[in-house]
This record gives structure tokens, sequence and C-alpha cells, in this order.
């Protein structure tokens, strides 16, 4: 298993808690994004950059993910599209997705998608607060033991 994180967007918060993870288990962990980060110096911590433009980040995630992988995304296409090969989808605000939630994330974002085209400001996700942190490095845990046992 390997993780892989849609860096550009994903909180600094939950970056450490994925560095912590990946120092304590030495699981690979992966950022891929279209502008450099700074990440430990850690043998199982790697930066991927990538080119700039429209879903480019998740192309290459998905190009690289095997089965049983994890990737941390708020992209709901994405997540369903790891979901698709085999692999495990996280939000960063701890939502684990899955075969029974995905259709319904992707329904409701095409939605707001349409009412944002037709002028409706919908407004943004609220502020990533402790409840969030917490159900994140939850399942974060969940998902590492589960493959640890395997």
């Amino acid at each position: 298993m390997k993780v892989w994180v849609d860096a550009d967007a994903c909180p600094a918060v939950i970056k450490k808690i994925l560095f912590r993870a990946a120092e304590r288990t030495g699981i690979q962990l992966t950022l891929v994004a279209n502008q450099t980060m700074a990440v430990p110096r850690l043998h199982c911590i790697k930066m991927l950059q990538v080119s700039s433009g429209f879903d480019v980040a998740d192309k290459e995630i998905l190009k690289r993910i095997d089965m049983g992988d994890l990737v941390i995304t708020s992209d709901i296409p994405l997540a369903a599209q790891v979901l698709e090969k085999g692999g495990d989808a996280l939000n960063p605000r701890g939502e684990l997705y899955s075969p029974d939630n995905i259709r319904e994330r992707l329904n409701m974002r095409n939605f707001k998608d349409t009412l944002r085209a037709s002028g409706i400001d919908t407004g943004g996700p609220p502020a990533l607060n402790q409840k969030n942190r917490n159900a994140f490095a939850s399942h974060l845990d969940r998902l590492l033991s589960k493959h640890k046992r395997t």
C-alpha cells in the first residue's frame, strides 16, 4: 500500500498528520502537486511536482496508483476513479469515500456546479475543525492498521 496526496488543496494540518504517520509506519507517502512543497527528509516521503493545468495532478495519481493504495483528496471525481481502480479514497475532512456514498457525493457536486454556473452563490465549505482532523486521523490509522495486518 502506498499513500498518494492530491496536495495542492490539502490543508497543512492534514499533511502534518500524514508526515507523522509515514514516519511512524514507514509507509510510502507521495505528495503530488503542481508547485514545490517542503516535505520532511525521510526515505518514505516524496514530493512529485507536475506541470500546471486542469487535473494534471489527478491524472498523474491515477496513472501511478495500484489496487489497495490510498489517495487523500477532496476531489470527488478523482475519488470515484480511485475507487474504480480498487483503491481507497479519504477526504481531508475525514470522510472515507466508498462505493456506497460516492454516487451521492458526485450528484451533489454536479448539482452545486450547475447552481454556480447559473450565478447562484453556493458558498464554500466550512473551515476545517478539530472534529474533522480527528476523523481524518482515525480513518487513516484504521486503513494503515488494516494494511499492516494483510
